[in-house]
């Protein structure tokens, strides 16, 4: 399974191939064929704070645009559980300062999920702990 950091996901919809890496590309579409690419609630959160904030920029209205990048086939939206909010929440502030890729970085470990992401502080942490499997989105 593959849980999209932000960028990813803006990347995958607006058809921006040339950000992905062919391997996370070949891994985007293993996933996609196997419905098990998801897109955590808070990107949704994000997507729509960087629009309004006049930061993003989309192709489509911002519901629209939503809509459909969760309607491409082998998309869903990974649940926000409680569990997955101790976890971020247990994560310190030290190692990731966004509260978003923490929350990011749970949703990954309570799926058994791989997190593909530019971030490098996200993948900076994945290398330092070895608790999260993550996949630099331009390999």
């Amino acid at each position: 399974m593959l849980l999209l950091d932000t960028h990813v996901w803006i990347w995958s919809v607006e058809e921006d191939a040339r950000r992905v890496g062919r391997r996370a590309r070949r891994l985007l579409s293993r996933a996609e064929s196997h419905d098990n690419i998801r897109i955590s609630p808070a990107t949704v959160f994000e997507v729509t704070a960087l629009h309004t904030s006049g930061r993003l920029r989309l192709a489509l209205p911002l519901e629209q645009w939503i809509r459909q990048g969760l309607e491409v086939p082998g998309v869903r939206i990974a649940e926000l559980s409680p569990a997955i909010a101790i976890d971020a929440g247990s994560i310190p502030r030290s190692a990731l300062a966004d509260p978003l890729d923490r929350l990011l970085v749970a949703t990954a470990r309570q799926l058994d999920a791989t997190l593909l992401t530019s971030d490098t502080r996200i993948l900076d942490y994945a290398s330092d702990t070895g608790n999260v499997r993550v996949h630099a989105a331009s390999v």
